[in-house]
């Protein structure tokens, strides 16, 4: 069963479970990550026991691409100022 899941909301991000049991995490269409193995049978039992936001964050966690709300501008830095 091949099934292609689109956000309607958040980050961006969505997957395609391919009939190997591998999955494509996707961000604007473009293949970021894959998943193989258990890896992809968890994601996969995780995101269908949860809502879409959450799915958007795992998703989010799985590519590294999130942010942790802790950082900020390096230009605010000491250091970088004059």
């Amino acid at each position: 069963m091949t099934d292609d899941h689109v956000s309607q909301q958040g980050l961006g991000f969505s997957y395609h479970a391919r009939k190997n049991g591998e999955v494509e995490v996707r961000r604007q269409g473009k293949v970021v990550s894959l998943l193989r193995g258990r890896d992809a049978a968890a994601f996969l039992a995780k995101v269908e026991a949860g809502d879409e936001a959450a799915a958007q964050q795992l998703l989010a966690r799985i590519t590294g691409n999130y942010r942790r709300g802790n950082e900020r501008l390096a230009s605010h830095h000491a250091r970088n100022r004059p």
